[in-house]
């Protein structure tokens, strides 16, 4: 059984940088897409980031595109979002999950396609 859990979360200043990690176990982490969502208070869930198992093949919301970086260690089954130039609007619980897809070669912009989850972490961006 899949287990995630997310860490990094905390209180920023606008314009600021953070690094939220997941580490993973319970399945075989290398053969996964992996993805980043976000939910802000009173608000659905949202796509950030995915990355494919290769470590190459990312996708990214538009909101985020050239602030956030995601990254993973197949090694240390591991998965990263690097933010950086944080806003407001950024503000949330983040969550990562891993595609129900064994394979691993698309980063799925869809939550729905995504079947284990994380507890989330945390953080707000202040102005």
């Amino acid at each position: 059984q899949a287990r995630l859990v997310e860490s990094g979360g905390g209180l920023v200043q606008a314009g600021g940088s953070l690094s939220l990690s997941c580490s993973a176990s319970g399945f075989t982490f290398r053969m996964y897409t992996m993805g980043w969502f976000r939910q802000a208070s009173g608000k659905g869930r949202e796509f950030v980031a995915s990355l494919a198992r290769d470590g190459r093949s990312a996708s990214y919301a538009d909101s985020v595109k050239g602030r956030f970086t995601i990254s993973r260690d197949n090694a240390e089954n591991m998965v990263y979002l690097q933010m950086n130039n944080l806003q407001p609007e950024d503000t949330g619980v983040y969550y990562c999950a891993v595609h129900e897809v064994y394979g691993g070669q698309v980063p799925s912009m869809n939550s729905d396609e995504y079947d284990s989850w994380g507890q989330g972490t945390q953080f707000r961006v202040s102005s």
